[in-house]
């Protein structure tokens, strides 16, 4: 997974949230996103992910899970650093964010959701 891998998904999300009348949630969906698949680049080994993207009723939750035990931490980045800043992120523009270990330790899922008003 590299750069050009993140921006083929945000395209992706972007068009599923507009024909899903949910362009409203779109930008924040897009930056969670990115800050979740640049932490897989950053953090796992091999930088293998998969990417799911579910509808709910006025919003979208996308989920990010790899085969890397090591549980992601908001942690306060250092003001001049390069990074430490990306689950900061994801909690400023997503609803809600939280990550979901797999039951054999071999893994997790990191979510979010985005709510919005869904368009007629």
């Amino acid at each position: 997974m590299g750069a050009h891998s993140a921006r083929h998904l945000r395209r992706v999300l972007r068009l599923y949230l507009v024909r899903s009348g949910l362009a409203g949630v779109a930008d924040a969906a897009e930056l969670a996103l990115t800050e979740l698949v640049a932490n897989v680049v950053r953090h796992v080994p091999g930088r293998r992910c998969r990417v799911c993207f579910l509808l709910q009723p006025g919003g979208v939750r996308v989920e990010v899970a790899d085969g890397c035990p090591e549980l992601p931490v908001a942690a306060g980045a250092d003001p001049l650093g390069e990074g430490g800043r990306g689950l900061v992120i994801v909690a400023a523009v997503a609803d809600r964010w939280g990550v979901t270990p797999y039951a054999d330790g071999r893994g997790k899922t990191v979510w979010f959701e985005c709510v919005g008003e869904a368009a007629p």
